[in-house]
């Protein structure tokens, strides 16, 4: 079973060590995975590139329990499926939070058999009690199965946003072979096969 931390490892592994400031990259000044932006917004001060570079891996791990994990509200997912929590986590680092969550929010519209199971929810890309309680009806309906077939689909909204993202914006094609091969097929192989 993933623990929190164990999911910031994985995530912080996936991301490497490497400082890139790359002008094809819209995230900017990077290091950790963790962009110039979301630096400054954690210090609650604008941030120079050079802070981005000096970042450490610890103060790296604190960025992402804190504004990936607590803030957002992923750890009510992760009372439920630490295997969904974790997939949400991954997908709101790479894209939006709001995207992620909304995702799963979708899908957790899609199975309730048009509210027989459990209340639709608004989609709004915040996960709430309602988002949790909604997985967890979810999940004691589905089990186990339902749980790969959740993060199965989440995946695939993950592409199709990848896909779309990179027609929009054609520099994106660049990153796109990366996104799909780390936060999706790599993703799928270790939670299937850990699920």
């Amino acid at each position: 079973m993933k623990s929190p931390r164990s999911i910031i490892d994985d995530i912080i592994r996936a991301e490497g060590d490497r400082y890139t400031n790359d002008p094809s990259d819209s995230g900017g000044p990077t290091r950790w995975g963790i962009t110039q932006a979301t630096l400054s917004r954690y210090r609650g001060r604008a941030v120079t590139p050079n802070e981005v570079a000096a970042l450490t891996r610890d103060e790296a791990a604190q960025i992402y329990e804190r504004m990936y994990w607590i803030d957002p509200g992923l750890h009510l997912l992760g009372e439920h499926s630490m295997l969904i929590a974790a997939e949400v986590m991954d997908t709101g680092v790479n894209c939006p939070m709001r995207a992620a969550v909304t995702m799963l929010q979708r899908q957790l519209n899609v199975h309730n058999d048009r509210g027989r199971h459990y209340a639709d929810l608004v989609v709004d890309g915040r996960c709430g009690a309602k988002t949790a309680e909604a997985l967890q009806a979810f999940l004691a309906r589905r089990g186990t199965l339902g749980e790969q077939v959740l993060f199965v689909a989440l995946n695939g909204m993950q592409v199709a946003y990848y896909t779309e993202l990179a027609e929009r914006r054609e520099k994106d094609e660049r990153w796109l072979w990366g996104w799909l091969r780390v936060r999706v097929a790599d993703q799928v192989r270790e939670g299937i096969g850990h699920g």
